[in-house]
């Protein structure tokens, strides 16, 4: 038991230092709070980001806080992930290639009694990366953009007869950098940085309902919510001449509280499963977010002259459906493999010059089980194409490669001394 405390402390403590280093560079990011993440797993990445009816004891379930109270009460489980991301951009005829990754998220889970379980972990809320140049009147500009949203969530369930219950409660933090150089051909550089600092929180509620066909099959419906919120921190912009090796100037600042929010969130799934012989799991999940009745103000000086623009977004929508296999129980290794597939459709919350932003993609995966047959190695495959419509402004196609490890431990379970 002391060697998955070690391992787990030290991947906190990586985790917290290098979550925003794993973003690749796409200049979608630029706009809003970045892109958005939907607290999937590497193995519910597998199966196309489903999770809203997700009801195991086997694994980590944070997209609905009300599956935690399913885990065993002997049994503990610790689930870390990562991840690869090849990515090619194509604006008219020009092409570029880029490659990020790094330490995805890491969570943990717990029972609390026979009939609650609890979740611990670190999650992106949304990532920003970026970096282009432009030629403008007597020079050039360079903007480069980094940072992201991450949280720290705790999260407890519970349940009775069929029903469960539960609640994330998140702490939101993280900086958001929007950097533009300006090289004139005359002698001088400066940089012109916008930053918004969030500290703020968050809650999740979600609930589920199981309904026994038989002893090897069963129906279970999900439900998540999410309420629409002021965040917390501040905003701010600087100029600095960077040649003469001056300070920062500030610009402006502003606090975001009653001037920057998140939405409604509002989600639904529902999944069959099979235990029998076999292991046979189907979900379909949809997702709703209502960003186009959220704020998000301009940045103005003490003169009132704008110096960073306010958005306007669109409700964001996402529909998923994934499928998880397992040919035979209780046979040879080969025969434990666990086999995913899944597929997802998402009309972002991204507005840009009148245009939307839509991303679909497929993904599969295996689950391989480690020699006694509780920790789960979760390996696969996801492609996205993200682009904008009715102009397509900059196509973009993922390949992304996820790893994720399930710990899953007996600690509570009291062995006999002879």
């Amino acid at each position: 038991m002391k060697i998955y405390k070690l391992i787990a402390a030290a991947f906190l403590a990586v985790c917290c230092a290098t979550m925003t280093a794993q973003n690749v560079t796409t200049a979608y990011s630029m706009y809003g709070y970045g892109i958005l993440n939907d607290n999937a797993t590497s193995m519910q990445r597998q199966m196309g980001g489903v999770g809203i009816a997700m009801q195991s004891g086997r694994q980590i379930n944070v997209m609905n806080p009300a599956s935690y109270a399913a885990i065993d009460s002997l049994t503990f489980l610790f689930d870390m992930g990562a991840d690869m991301t090849m990515l090619w951009q194509k604006e008219g005829s020009a092409k570029e290639h880029s490659i990020g990754g790094g330490l995805d998220y890491i969570t943990m889970q717990f029972p609390i009694c026979k009939y609650m379980g609890g979740s611990v972990g670190l999650l992106p809320y949304s990532s920003v990366g970026y970096a282009f140049g432009n030629e403008v009147a007597h020079g050039t500009t360079e903007n480069q953009g980094s940072g992201g949203i991450n949280q720290a969530y705790l999260g407890v369930s519970g349940k009775y007869a069929g029903f469960s219950i539960g609640a994330n409660i998140s702490y939101n933090f993280g900086n958001i950098i929007n950097d533009l150089y300006a090289y004139p051909t005359s002698n001088g550089q400066s940089l012109f940085e916008h930053v918004m600092k969030v500290r703020d929180w968050n809650i999740l509620i979600g609930a589920q309902y199981k309904a026994n066909f038989n002893k090897n099959s069963n129906l279970v419906i999900g439900v998540t919510y999410e309420p629409k919120k002021s965040l917390h921190g501040n905003t701010y912009c600087t100029i600095q001449e960077l040649k003469q090796e001056s300070v920062a100037d500030t610009l402006a600042m502003s606090r975001l509280s009653g001037k920057y929010f998140t939405p409604h969130k509002l989600g639904f799934g529902v999944a069959y499963n099979y235990s029998r012989a076999y292991r046979l799991s189907v979900e379909a999940d949809f997702l709703y977010q209502l960003w186009s009745k959220v704020d998000y103000q301009p940045l103005v000086d003490d003169k009132g002259a704008v110096l960073f623009d306010g958005m306007k977004f669109n409700d964001r929508y996402r529909a998923a459906i994934g499928a998880e296999f397992v040919p035979k129980i209780r046979g040879n290794y080969g025969q434990r493999i666990t086999y995913r597939l899944g597929a997802s459709y998402t009309r972002d919350y991204l507005r840009i010059n009148g245009n939307s932003v839509r991303e679909y993609g497929v993904a599969c995966g295996i689950g391989l089980p480690t020699p006694e047959g509780r920790t789960m190695i979760n390996f696969g495959l996801e492609w996205k194409r993200r682009e904008a419509y009715p102009n397509s402004l900059i196509a973009e196609n993922y390949f992304n490669i996820t790893l994720g490890i399930n710990f899953n431990e007996l600690w509570f379970w009291k062995r006999k001394i002879n």
